[in-house]
């Protein structure tokens, strides 16, 4: 079994994408893609992250001990790391954590503004990463594995797997191939509860995360757009080497 998973790399890559848009987010209205139905949709969960006194602090600290009673092992370099590279703010982040079997939800998806979470959900790997536990990943074409690391969602379209979402990979040597490799987000009837319960797995994938037709479409609407996705696993190769997970802040300033 692969070991737990480190929280507090969520919450670098959640504030990769919320600090920039918490001086403002008392002032912006709920995107509007993000309807009710989303809210109610089977599997989801509404529950909002933990409130806080929106009178006493800055909207950066209301966030911050929001999100630390979501997972406490907060890596306060980590989130100054993140933010340091100046990419432009996303309203809404997916997580997948490879390190947790497939039969199990892996996927969340967070609005970073309302401070909720929107969905927890089941999602496939690659037919090569491994059976129900996740182990191999890949930037390579034709390999059949899943990627690692952060994503920036483009737009949709209708192919053989239906209606789905392009990704761009924003890591070079782990995900960057994405695009040529049609890794894009979209429905599978294998991706489902009762198959997982008679052949203790869900299906896979040829590399892309496949959810849930039923839900697939709400998702993707959701997440199209611009928005994070961050794919995890406790790669050594890819922990050491993400410049989203370990950068020199003044460094990353310079750069842009």
């Amino acid at each position: 079994m692969p070991p737990a998973f480190h929280p507090s790399l969520v919450i670098a890559l959640i504030f990769t994408a919320l600090l920039p848009l918490a001086a403002h987010a008392k002032n912006t209205a709920t995107p509007a893609s993000i309807h009710t139905a989303t809210m109610n949709a089977p599997h989801d969960v509404s529950n909002a992250l933990p409130d806080t006194n929106t009178e006493s602090h800055e909207p950066r600290d209301n966030l911050t001990d929001a999100l630390r009673k979501v997972a406490p092992s907060i890596d306060a370099d980590a989130m100054h790391c993140a933010t340091a590279h100046g990419m432009s703010p996303s309203q809404r982040l997916a997580v997948i954590d490879y390190s947790k079997p497939s039969t199990e939800p892996r996927l969340w998806v967070f609005d970073l503004q309302q401070r909720k979470l929107l969905y927890r959900e089941l999602v496939a790997h690659g037919r090569n990463s491994g059976d129900n536990y996740a182990h191999a990943f890949s930037n390579t074409e034709g390999s059949l594995q899943s990627s690692l690391g952060l994503f920036r969602t483009l737009d949709t379209y209708n192919g053989n797997n239906g209606y789905s979402l392009r990704m761009d990979g924003l890591e070079a040597g782990f995900n960057d191939k994405a695009l040529d490799r049609a890794i894009v987000m979209h429905g599978a009837p294998y991706v489902n509860a009762d198959l997982a319960h008679k052949q203790g797995r869900v299906g896979r994938s040829w590399g892309c995360p496949a959810v849930r037709s039923g839900i697939a479409r709400q998702m993707i609407d959701t997440l199209k757009g611009g928005q994070f996705v961050f794919s995890y696993y406790p790669d050594p190769h890819w922990l050491a080497a993400s410049r989203y997970l370990h950068c020199d802040a003044d460094k990353l300033a310079l750069n842009r």
